[in-house]
């Protein structure tokens, strides 16, 4: 079966700045606002986009992210000519047993690129959250007779030492790119999205590997670069979120309910597997007492809402009893929130019990002691199936690792920055 162009979505990510939030699963199948995963904008954008073959790079803790692409139905990618299909390493092979890198991770499936034999192959990450045409791209690509187009997006100056960093021509050539750099000489940042021509790529990525590459941004683009390939950027003004920290995670939840921030679910079509283990499936509507109080806040299908909820998602199937109150919180699926609990900038993962009178997201701000600085503006993160008893303190910046059970102790008290 010929394409001109298919995708292949790396989604093998370990999210290791997420901490437990990707300890049980890969970054791509965390939750997100309530009903979506991350990966679901990336698949909804390539659906969306009229790309109809999918192959979904998988590696670390790949189960759920699996159940929930399944095969491909609720994308419009299931069908005669439409298809997904997940593609883990294959392990126990000679040649490697582990993707090693991005390039790497394609390389090993040069093998799907040629069942299709396209004429460009599209490379995007599972760990964005935005909406973007890939035709726009793939035009950009096409007029410019490239061998490489690049995603570039301005990011501030003082965060471009986090990415890819590309400095363009008056044309849109590419003519600078560094890895990471110290001292960034631009602020256009890559995207993680690549148009190649399929001939070139296979070409690049044997070359890569015998040099040792296994990744694109450090090793494939600046060996095209070094080759005088065309390589060009195509630069995107739209609503993108690289959420790899607990802080861009929070922030970019929190933007769903603020109607300036560009997140804008209702127009951009996001499609999700609401039936795969532990999501909607057949839930009920939700259910909100008469006591009662929800401000600005997202409540998904399922839910029983008797206490108060203020600029906060709740997820499907969750629970908060009377009393209650969760303030600038992430809730995911089936947590149970008992009375009079009080939670405050948390994110509670999947099946956690919070006993009465919990309080968490108090006292002062300390930096947590495992992350540093990377979690310290005040979230506190709960494990998923971690029960939490009655009249538990626990303060900000602390990480509560998942499938604790608080009964088994006699811990009251677990003080700002922790981690348990």
């Amino acid at each position: 079966m010929k394409k001109d162009i298919i995708a292949l979505l790396l989604a093998g990510g370990v999210g290791s700045r997420l901490s437990i939030l990707a300890k049980l699963r890969a970054k791509p199948a965390i939750p997100f606002g309530g009903i979506y995963r991350i990966i679901d904008f990336t698949m909804s954008n390539i659906a969306n986009s009229g790309i109809d073959v999918v192959g979904v790079l998988t590696q670390y803790k790949p189960l759920s992210l699996m159940e929930h692409i399944d095969n491909g139905r609720p994308w419009d990618l299931f069908g005669k000519t439409r298809l997904v299909e997940i593609l883990p390493p294959k392990t126990g092979e000679e040649i490697s047993d582990w993707y090693k890198g991005t390039s790497d991770a394609v390389f090993q499936n040069l093998g799907f690129i040629e069942d299709f034999s396209p004429e460009m192959v599209l490379v995007v990450s599972g760990d964005h959250i935005y909406y973007m045409d890939y035709n726009t791209l793939i035009t950009c690509h096409k007029n410019n007779k490239a061998d490489v187009t690049i995603g570039l997006i301005r990011v501030p100056m003082r965060q471009a030492h986090h990415f890819g960093i590309a400095s363009i021509d008056r044309n849109g050539r590419v003519v600078d790119w560094a890895e990471k750099p110290r001292k960034p000489k631009s602020n256009l940042a890559s995207m993680g999205i690549y148009v190649f021509n399929a001939r070139m790529l296979k070409t690049a990525l044997r070359e890569s590997a015998r040099k040792g590459g296994t990744d694109f941004a450090k090793d494939v683009i600046p060996l095209l670069l070094k080759e005088k390939k065309r390589i060009f950027g195509c630069e995107f003004n739209g609503y993108w979120r690289d959420v790899g920290t607990i802080d861009a995670y929070w922030n970019c939840n929190m933007d769903l309910l603020k109607p300036d921030s560009g997140l804008n679910m209702e127009n951009w079509n996001i499609r999700t597997n609401l039936f795969s283990r532990g999501e909607i499936g057949a839930k009920p509507s939700a259910y909100i007492g008469k006591d009662a109080r929800i401000i600005n806040s997202l409540v998904s299908s399922g839910c029983i809402i008797e206490g108060t909820v203020k600029y906060s998602i709740i997820s499907p199937g969750v629970i908060i009893e009377r009393g209650a109150r969760v303030i600038d919180s992430i809730i995911f699926h089936n947590t149970i929130i008992r009375k009079n609990a009080f939670l405050n900038r948390a994110i509670v993962d999947k099946n956690v019990k919070i006993g009465a009178n919990v309080n968490i997201g108090s006292g002062r701000l300390r930096p947590n002691i495992t992350l540093g600085m990377n979690l310290s503006t005040g979230i506190t993160v709960i494990g998923k199936n971690t029960i939490i008893t009655d009249r538990v303190v626990i303060g900000k910046n602390c990480i509560i690792s998942s499938n604790l059970n608080f009964s088994k102790t006699k811990t009251k008290y677990i003080q700002p920055g922790s981690t348990v």
